[in-house]
């Protein structure tokens, strides 16, 4: 680090609009110069620590040809391995491409982030490989993860393997398609407003959103900071439970697991998992259907299988939570700002406890250029309006809508205090067809948001939440969300396990 200049001080003022003289200038400078950067000097010798999986060997890989990427699902491809002999062996894993992975590159969907390859492994990354894991490669994701879509990624657009028709649904777009193809067996999506669980219902997999802090996000590119979460997707309830078992509990340095609370032991997902609903209520909630782009088809297969449930001797009721209707506008309040200000500060979360990552900091705020060619059009509206909001309101909204967050969160509590499961559909249509940006530019935004009115309240509250397939109409999957009380997995997965047999017989 070098001292500024004279001028660059001037500058800086400038730009505070702080009225300051030449005299206040020089002693400023004189201060910084001669007390403050030698600080700094020495904070620069000070060595961080490094976060890799220990014991792993890689293949750094390569950019997968057209021919190996026929639903554009991959990123890269490599081979990120330890011993064997864990709960994960034998099985391929692959990563949203938010999530670190040292020597490999990471785009976090977008041209502006092409030539970012992080130094350490996310700490999900971590426990994959001491499970005994293969990351075999980065999953494309959504242009910066601002869209349930999937029609913004770089460097392509990512199809349904259902019907290459429809979009896959985002922003853990590819997680969901490579799974749904059966070119993995498990993925690690994020989800801070249904991007696990939108592609999931999209693609016909399963994908779980944890209970906020459940899961580390360690060494993952924030989106925003209260909404991060990061989950498993994959094709059977048993690989979800296992994956989920080798990444959960707490690590040390994430923030977001102090703030939500997170247990010294969690549950062993997999080996406690077991097809039980009997006794259980569950509440199908009223305000989760005929949404203005609910289609009919989804709200009946949805209500059907939730009556299936009573074939395995559990109680199945309508519930009604009024503030379902209300809670993504809420959700919204805080995430238009929350996070343009994550991708403005280099993924840095100020003032908390944590690891924070330097390289990915200081990358963003050199080499970070957002013009038309890195910001699809979803990005570029988060954007501006982000910045509209902190300088014409002082982030008035976004604390307001953190300070309802507690009251809003304690309607779904009462509710979960008489039912064991809430019910509803995941997204309110399937698959969409892919938008045209050039015939109408607002309808192609609309399209990446128009999904996420039953997800993103979950994001809001933090409950974990669980895509489940329960059917197909007109050729394309329709999902089910289980949603259930704080830390409590281990019962959506044990219903989601019963019916998940129940419906293959």
């Amino acid at each position: 680090m070098r001292s500024p200049t004279l001028e660059e001080l001037r500058d800086a003022s400038k730009e505070l609009d702080l009225p300051v003289d030449e005299g206040e200038l020089a002693s400023f400078y004189r201060c910084i110069e001669e007390e403050i950067i030698p600080c700094f000097a020495e904070l620069e010798l000070f060595e961080e620590p490094r976060l890799l999986a220990e014991n792993a060997s890689r293949d750094a890989g390569h950019f997968p040809s057209s021919q190996e990427n026929t639903f554009g699902g991959w990123a890269w491809k490599c081979s990120v391995k330890g011993k064997s002999g864990g709960i994960l062996s034998g099985k391929k894993i692959v990563l949203k491409d938010n999530i670190s992975l040292a020597g490999v590159p990471m785009t976090n969907g977008t041209a502006a982030m092409k030539d970012f390859i992080p130094t350490i492994d996310a700490e999900v990354a971590r426990r994959i490989v001491a499970a005994g894991g293969e990351i075999v490669g980065k999953a494309t994701c959504e242009n910066f993860c601002w869209t349930g879509g999937s029609c913004t990624s770089f460097p392509q657009k990512v199809v349904n393997p259902n019907d290459s028709r429809f979009m896959a649904g985002g922003s853990s777009s590819g997680s969901a398609a490579l799974v749904a193809a059966g070119e993995v067996e498990m993925a690690l999506g994020a989800d801070q407003g249904g991007s696990i669980r939108i592609p999931s219902s999209w693609c016909g997999i399963f994908g779980l959103k944890p209970t906020y802090g459940l899961v580390p996000y360690t060494g993952i590119i924030t989106g925003e900071m209260t909404f991060d979460h990061v989950g498993p997707m994959a094709s059977t309830v048993g690989d979800i439970a296992l994956l989920l078992e080798a990444i959960a509990g707490r690590d040390g340095s994430d923030p977001r697991q102090a703030m939500a609370g997170t247990p010294a032991q969690v549950p062993r997902y997999f080996h406690d998992l077991e097809p039980r609903v009997e006794g259980l209520k569950l509440g199908v909630v009223s305000e989760g259907f005929a949404w203005k782009e609910s289609e009919a088809d989804v709200d009946a297969a949805v209500r059907g299988a939730a009556s299936k449930f009573e074939e395995l001797g559990a109680r199945v009721r309508e519930v009604s939570i009024p503030v379902h209707r209300k809670t993504l506008m809420l959700m919204y309040g805080i995430d238009s700002e929350g996070s343009w200000r994550a991708l403005r500060n280099g993924s840095v979360d100020f003032g908390t406890f944590g690891y924070y990552n330097t390289g990915l900091a200081r990358f963003i705020g050199e080499r970070l250029i957002l013009d038309d060619e890195n910001l699809a059009p979803n990005a570029k509206l988060v954007a501006i309006f982000g910045q509209y909001l902190i300088e014409k309101y002082h982030s008035v909204f976004y604390a307001k809508a953190q300070n309802i967050r507690p009251s809003v969160r304690k309607k779904y509590n009462e509710a979960l205090e008489t039912y064991d499961l809430l019910i509803m559909p995941t997204t309110p249509q399937k698959a969409e067809p892919f938008p045209d940006k050039d015939k109408d530019l607002a309808k192609f935004i609309s399209s990446g948001w128009n999904m996420t009115a039953n997800v993103a309240p979950f994001d809001y509250t933090g409950h974990p939440a669980l895509n489940v397939p329960c059917g197909k109409s007109e050729g394309l999957p329709i999902g089910m969300m289980m949603v259930g009380r704080h830390f409590h997995e281990q019962t959506i997965l044990n219903a989601a396990l019963a019916f998940e047999k129940l419906s293959s017989k």
